[in-house]
């Protein structure tokens, strides 16, 4: 081959390159729909339990119900509740598992569910959006159905009341100060119908 051969094939390779990397660069930096929630302010009917709880028990339950719910899937990720809601998982990135940790603010709603409202982001050295982390986050990690990713407003729905318990039992947060370990939720028994 001669030099203008080579030249013309390096030229080629380069442009297809720098092509790739704007494709990932625009696509990294699109925004994500988020979807929509309805808001459910129950009024049940039936026996009604304020359960206060820390974060150690909670951290227990969280860590039990990923596993026994087979949520750890093909992607695997932790919650951890300290000061604040910690989600770490992984994330592949041109071939390589990149570690990913983003923290949430939690508050409690009038009608007992949660926002997770996102704080910090950490995905390797990446200074990648937080919305197209959590645009991936949705797409590629199993979450229950009553847990909403919304992206562009960067945070995370926790439905309590769509959560299904047996014997048709409701749960409400009523308090989640993670800073001061204080976290209680309202358990609502139904009432038994002659």
């Amino acid at each position: 081959m001669s030099k203008a051969s080579w030249k013309y094939l390096f030229l080629s390779l380069l442009a297809i390159n720098i092509i790739v990397l704007v494709t990932v660069i625009i696509l990294i930096n699109l925004p994500a729909k988020d979807e929509e929630i309805a808001k459910i302010d129950r009024k049940d009917q039936g026996v009604s339990f304020v359960i206060n709880t820390n974060r150690d028990d909670l951290n227990t339950l969280i860590s039990q119900y990923i596993e026994k719910e087979g949520l750890a899937g093909p992607v695997h990720y932790d919650v951890h509740l300290s000061d604040v809601v910690e989600l770490y998982g992984t994330m592949p990135f041109f071939g390589r598992d990149i570690e990913l940790k983003l923290t949430f603010v939690p508050e409690a709603q009038s009608n007992g569910d949660v926002v997770l409202k996102q704080e910090s982001i950490s995905v390797g050295q990446l200074n990648l959006p937080v919305s197209y982390v959590l645009t991936f986050i949705n797409r590629q990690y199993k979450t229950p159905e009553w847990v909403t990713i919304q992206p562009d407003k960067e945070q995370i729905y926790v439905s309590l009341q769509n959560m299904e318990l047996k014997s048709d039992v409701h749960v409400k947060a009523k308090e989640f100060d993670l800073k001061n370990d204080k976290i209680s939720f309202v358990l609502t028994v139904p009432s038994l119908q002659p």
